[in-house]
């Protein structure tokens, strides 16, 4: 099984947009509406991921024992898997175990002839899915030429050949870069060095290898979003890929592997000790949605309890979203639609002529099914996002006061930004 490609060192790029969310999670930027007071501090707390479990390994069991057989397939051999990798994959529990304490220990090795022997685990057929959140947290090894993955590849794998199977990278580092993480997308077109990709810098610049975090993608059909300790740091879309096919709409299956070598990271030096062990405390996946159950009705409200509102209950078209004091009117009557819209009076929760700029004034309009009425909730952050733009449903100011208006705006997590929406 060829697992993927060459890499460009170039990916490692920490992008503006990056910058802005990893910097607003670490509160080192402040980020609010055009002209607004300094906003709160970002609250960053690990909460529960969007949906309800649907699979789950805690890793819990004997120290030494083998990763559970209903769950994990072993993939071995020593063949490059695609990038001049240098490590024999093998089903040893040298090389892949539980330790015990409710881990999973994938342990890479320097043999005594000078080989290199590690483990790479797939759910294929065992366990694959469309849509949700998929979460592991992890510890990281670390070294030159080490090169730890949390990632899927779409079902359709080897029967259609990648890239046109898709491959979604919830998390990738190279040894080098230990303050660095990356997620990516390869699919037709976008493929190897050529990728859909980004990277999340530890917020103070240490190593991730010096303690678990968490990784997450949010993948929905309009859009996926890569977390680190629940921070949102990029949200990739069809937009995204280049005018390429998006093939992220069929099942995909999951993959736990630490390589040694390859194109990308590059080979192990004198300065790479052995053994390097990746610890995995769980892999949990939920299921997704646009946050409450499609079809729901009811309120949506801020974390004051004020609701969101159809101002005047005005039914026409460009009639301002706002808040207002919850009155159980019809305006504040919405619905959880099953294609990702949120519908009051018969029409839609629509940002003005389809804006992506932060600021844009969110409006009532005639359903039309274009990307400036598709919300995406996450339970995660408690954000309604908008994937065209790549932006949150925001509070102007940040104020949750009787009257003010709703906009987009960019994702910081702030209260202005935390809805709950009908069940």
């Amino acid at each position: 099984m060829s697992r993927r490609r060459s890499r460009s060192v170039a990916r490692g790029l920490w992008s503006a947009s990056l910058s802005l969310a990893a910097l607003a999670a670490a509160g080192l930027v402040a980020v609010g509406a055009p002209d607004a007071p300094a906003p709160e501090a970002v609250e960053v707390t690990p909460v529960a991921a969007e949906g309800q479990l649907v699979w789950q390994d805690e890793f819990n069991g004997s120290a030494g024992s083998a990763p559970d057989a209903s769950k994990w397939t072993h993939e071995t051999g020593a063949h490059g898997w695609g990038n001049a990798e240098l490590q024999n994959y093998t089903t040893s529990r040298a090389n892949s175990a539980l330790d015990g304490n409710g881990n999973l220990v994938i342990t890479a090795r320097r043999e005594g002839d000078g080989s290199y022997t590690s483990a790479r685990m797939i759910t294929k057929d065992k366990f694959e899915r469309a849509y949700g959140r998929y979460e592991a947290r992890i510890k990281l090894p670390r070294g030159q030429g080490i090169w730890p993955a949390f990632w899927m590849l779409g079902d359709n794998f080897p029967e259609t050949q990648w890239p046109n199977s898709g491959e979604i990278d919830i998390m990738e580092n190279i040894g080098r870069e230990p303050h660095l993480v990356h997620g990516s997308l390869h699919g037709p077109g976008y493929s190897g060095g050529n990728g859909v990709t980004g990277s999340y810098m530890h917020p103070q610049g240490w190593s991730f290898a010096d303690d678990f975090h968490t990784f997450a993608v949010d993948w929905t059909p309009d859009s996926i979003t890569w977390y680190v300790d629940d921070v949102p740091y990029q949200t990739f879309t069809p937009a995204d890929v280049r005018g390429n096919q998006w093939v992220y709409d069929h099942p995909f299956f999951m993959i736990l592997n630490v390589a040694v070598g390859g194109q990308w990271p590059g080979y192990p030096d004198g300065s790479t000790q052995f053994p390097q062990q990746m610890l995995v405390d769980y892999v949990r996946v939920y299921d997704g949605g646009t946050g409450g159950t499609p079809g729901g009705t009811g309120r949506i409200t801020a974390p004051n309890g004020i609701c969101v509102d159809v101002a005047g209950a005005n039914t026409a078209s460009g009639t301002t979203i706002q808040l207002a004091h919850c009155n159980n009117n019809q305006a504040q009557n919405w619905t959880v639609a099953a294609d990702g819209t949120l519908r009051a009076f018969g029409k839609c929760m629509d940002v003005e002529s389809g804006s992506v700029e932060a600021g844009a004034r969110v409006q009532l309009w005639d359903c039309n099914g274009t990307g400036a009425q598709k919300w995406v909730y996450s339970s995660a952050d408690r954000s309604l996002r908008n994937p065209q733009s790549g932006k949150c449903l925001d509070a102007y100011n940040g104020n949750l006061t009787d009257g003010n208006k709703l906009i987009i705006w960019h994702c910081h997590g702030g209260q202005g930004q935390r809805w709950t929406l009908p069940a």
